[in-house]
Order: C-alpha cells, then structure tokens, then sequence
C-alpha cells in the first residue's frame, strides 16, 4: 500500500514541494500556520487539518519545512504536536534547515516510540522547489533512507545520504556557509569593477566564460544587474543559518572568520529595512558602497 504523506510547512519552498508530491500521486495531508493556502492543495487532491497531531494521525510519513529551529521543535513537541500523535512505524523527514541539536533530539524521541527520523534540508531555492530539482542532504538511518527515497525523488534530484542523525543539517550549514560567500565575492567583484569604471554586466559575462563561473555569479549577478530583490530565499533567512553554521562551529572548536563577517554584514542590512529582500541584496549593499565612495570622490 502507498505511503500516506502529511506535509507541514506551505511557504515559498514548501508549497510547491507539496504539489509535486501531489502531482506524482501521493496522497498528501497538508497543514500550516496559515490557512490561506488550503484551498489550491484542496483543490489539487489533498486534505487539510488544522494541527499537526492531525496530521501525524493520518499519515505513515510525515514531511516538515519550517523557518527556524524554535519552528521546529514547536511543531514537533509542543501540545498537539507531531509526537502527541506518533504510531510505531511512522517515518518524519525534517526538510527545514535547523540546528544538528533539533535533528538528534526529533530523531532520539522517534526511536523511542518506535518511529524513525531523517534531517534532509534543501538547496536549489524556489527554483529547484519548483522544478523538482532540489539537492536533498540526509541525515538518519540507511533504512529510513530507502524508505523516503520515493518521496524525496518527487521533490529533488541530487538526493545523498551523508550519515546519521544531523548529518544533513551539518552538511546544509557548509552549503550555506558557501552560497553566502560566493554572493559577498560576487558583490565585491562587481563592486571593484563598477569602481574601476568598467561595466559589471560585461564583467560578470566575461568572468561566467572562466574559472570564476558558478550558479551565484550567473542568477544572483543578473538579479543585482536589474536591481530585482524579490525572494527567493530572504536575506533573514540566510542570516539565521549563518548563525547555525557559527554556532556549530563553536561547538566543534572551527574558526569561520569570514562567515562571521558576511553574518555581520547581513546584520547591518536586516537592521536597515532588507531582512525580506532576496539574499543577493548583499550584492547590491557592496555596489551602492562603492558607488558611495565614487560620489564621494567627485
């Protein structure tokens, strides 16, 4: 018999993951901190429950993408929860990026009830949530693993298990940790090049034809060309899984100096008005401070 998937999260990745779940005929339960979403996924087949121990009560797997750590755990633990309503056998896939913490503690508390769990947060952004193309990194069991694969491989393509509990969530900090430097290494090449006083568009096209190419230069370098700042993946977001990356670096004694300087910088822009912005907002902050220090000049 098909697994019965409950899906919790309907924001900008997850809402089209849960489609495509829908689409590649899961039956699909869905359930979000805003309702406003229930009547297209009513509308595409699925149902709709208004908590999530509704939804643990009638699925055998349960998918999870929520904003932040505290997200998770609330929706996990807290009065009518996920583990209020969890069965022996039940499988919870964690797509969110969240802590290691939160991954080994929902996955401690499933092996007790007999359950299992896997941390698989995402990359690809709205894009590859779209498209079904996600890269999918997987913390948990070679078990669980197997069992997910069918409904992992109808959101994401490039699908790796890489250990145990919170194996996938360390693995989605190093991802962010590099996306968030090669956007600041965008903005200050573009930067360097506008103070130059030759044009960044003809820039990032040379530079796309060479070593430096990479996906950041190519979409984020044309979104900061046409001043286009709509999410995509928000600023503030990325902020927070910088801090999970620094705080996981604490932990395990690693010095990440200049991922604490891109943090601080996307301090700065969240404290000015940016936190909703897409991320490679960071480039335009380098290009307006070099374009502030040409007027200075002047």
């Amino acid at each position: 018999m098909a697994e019965r998937v409950g899906f919790i999260g309907l924001g900008v990745m997850g809402a089209p993951m849960a489609e495509n779940l829908l689409k590649k005929g899961f039956a699909v339960t869905v359930s979000n901190r805003s309702r406003g979403a229930f009547a297209r996924f009513i509308e595409m087949g699925a149902s709709a429950v208004e908590t999530p121990a509704e939804v643990a009560a009638v699925s055998d797997v349960v998918v999870t993408i929520l904003p932040d750590t505290p997200d998770v755990d609330a929706v996990y633990f807290a009065e009518n929860g996920l583990f209020s309503a969890v069965r022996p056998g039940m499988l919870f896939i964690d797509m969110s990026t969240a802590s290691p913490e939160i991954a080994h503690k929902i996955h401690a508390a499933a092996v007790e009830k007999g359950a299992d769990s896997l941390d698989a947060p995402v990359s690809g952004g709205d894009v590859g949530a779209r498209e079904g193309t996600l890269s999918i990194m997987v913390g948990g069991s070679e078990h669980g693993f197997e069992r997910a694969l069918p409904v992992l491989q109808a959101m994401g393509k490039n699908i790796v298990r890489i250990g145990e509990a919170g194996a996938g969530q360390v693995t989605k900090a190093c991802n962010q940790v590099v996306v968030a430097l090669t956007i600041e290494a965008v903005g200050e090449a573009l930067a360097l090049a506008a103070k130059a006083g030759v044009d960044p568009a003809k820039v990032r096209a040379a530079l796309l034809g060479g070593f430096a190419q990479s996906r950041i230069l190519d979409l984020h370098g044309q979104r900061a060309l046409e001043h286009r700042y709509n999410p995509g993946f928000r600023l503030r977001l990325h902020r927070k899984d910088l801090a999970i990356a620094l705080q996981t670096a604490e932990v395990q004694g690693v010095s990440l100096p200049n991922t604490a300087a891109v943090h601080e910088m996307m301090n700065v822009l969240i404290a000015g008005g940016h936190g909703d912005d897409d991320h490679s907002y960071l480039i335009q902050h380098l290009l307006d401070l070099a374009k502030s220090h040409i007027q200075g000049e002047q």
